[in-house]
């Protein structure tokens, strides 16, 4: 690997959390202990699938049509040098395209704020060079039959422990975490400009011709930051109206791309700063945290976990994308897991994941607990999983850290 594939490979969890492995015997978690995780139920079986029809129902939400309900997960790949998606970036989605994900949610492509970035090879979504680079991705996802959202994204005070430079990281209180102290609070000023440079790049995500539009309000980046006590201490109403910056964003989006084009949001409880976090404690808090999103504009929740299969809270076996369907009425995206054995904080670092059943995923689906399903690793290193998955064939190719160097 080269040098720069290298630090993908070794600092790529702390950036790119979309979809979390199941625990190993022996499970590795930085900085802090965490609570005894439950056992993946698809460990105990052969890679053996039941039937999966289900998956491939097709999926309608207002205008959006998709062919099955296979979601490719948005994972940070920092292939394009200068922020510039090339066309080695337009045709690693067209794989997958080809390989017929339902729908293809893109890395994480930066808005138009300095401190919005923490790699140089992140893509942009703004300057002409990368949003020409975005329509030829488009147009070759759409060549092959798929459909394409992007995933905005602002890191905020998240640090790339390969590039530690805070000159223009931005947050609520400039802080990574309680206690860690990282760039500059941002000012209302700085508030406003980056509410409205979401709002610029979903009109030109419109425009270019994608199919939806996904915001990154998960694992610790400028949105969640805003939404969590432990990064947020603003004595403002932008501190204590904790979810008001993410409302903002949502509506300005909403008037930007009109009434009909799909808005996905991503949410997590946990962060990157603290797996154990949680900003809804209760099913109540979290309807309290979800309903004035759904009405601000939002149509589906991408609602990520480490471990899919993980209930959200004690008394029931739902999921956090199974409460929060539940507590909003909206479409929901499950996320974590699956597909794949291996810690993926050990499996970034090293240990490989083999493939695992999906039966239990399969049987939730069914139940309507959820409406679509993402993958992620699985995806990165076999852009067909999804027909070897219709095919019921069993060929499937195992992680390995070393295909984060390559852009396949």
């Amino acid at each position: 690997m080269s040098a720069s594939a290298s630090w993908r490979a070794a600092a790529n969890w702390t950036r790119s959390w979309t979809t979390a492995s199941p625990p190993p015997i022996r499970r590795r978690s930085p900085g802090r202990a965490e609570a005894a995780a439950i056992p993946n139920p698809e460990l105990v079986k052969e890679p053996v699938l039941a039937s999966t029809d289900i998956l491939f129902q097709p999926f309608h939400s207002k205008n959006l049509d998709l062919a099955n309900r296979i979601v490719m997960a948005p994972m940070t790949r920092s292939f394009s040098p200068g922020g510039v998606p090339g066309a080695n970036v337009a045709d690693y989605y067209a794989r997958r395209a080809e390989g017929q994900v339902g729908l293809i949610i893109t890395e994480g492509t930066v808005v138009n704020r300095a401190g919005a970035a923490n790699d140089p090879s992140v893509p942009h979504f703004h300057g002409e060079a990368a949003l020409e680079g975005w329509a030829r991705v488009v147009e070759a996802v759409h060549a092959k039959g798929g459909k394409i959202a992007p995933q905005l994204w602002h890191v905020g005070a998240a640090i790339n422990p390969a590039r530690r430079d805070e000159t223009h990281a931005e947050s609520p209180s400039g802080l990574f975490k309680d206690g860690r102290p990282w760039g500059h609070e941002m000012s209302v000023a700085d508030i406003d400009a980056t509410i409205a440079a979401f709002a610029q790049a979903a009109a030109d995500a419109k425009r270019i011709g994608f199919d939806a539009i996904e915001l990154h309000g998960a694992h610790g980046y400028l949105i969640d930051q805003f939404q969590w006590q432990g990064t947020n201490h603003r004595p403002d109403v932008w501190g204590t109206d904790r979810s008001r910056f993410a409302r903002e964003v949502v509506a300005a989006v909403r008037a930007a791309i009109g009434p009909d084009t799909p808005l996905i949001l991503r949410l997590s409880q946990w962060k990157q700063q603290d797996y154990e976090t949680k900003l809804a404690a209760t099913p109540q808090a979290l309807a309290d945290w979800l309903n004035p999103l759904a009405e601000a504009g939002v149509d589906i929740f991408h609602c990520s976990q480490r471990r899919f299969w993980e209930p959200e809270f004690e008394g029931s076996n739902l999921n956090f994308a199974g409460w929060a369907k539940k507590q909003t009425g909206k479409p929901t995206i499950t996320v974590g897991s699956v597909g794949l054995s291996g810690e993926f904080i050990a499996g970034f670092g090293g240990e490989a994941s083999e493939p695992t059943s999906i039966d239990g995923l399969v049987d939730r689906l069914a139940a309507d607990e959820f409406d679509l399903v993402a993958v992620g690793r699985a995806l990165i290193v076999d852009p067909d999983w999804a027909v070897k998955v219709r095919e019921g064939r069993h060929d499937f190719a195992p992680f390995q850290r070393e295909a984060l160097g390559t852009l396949y």
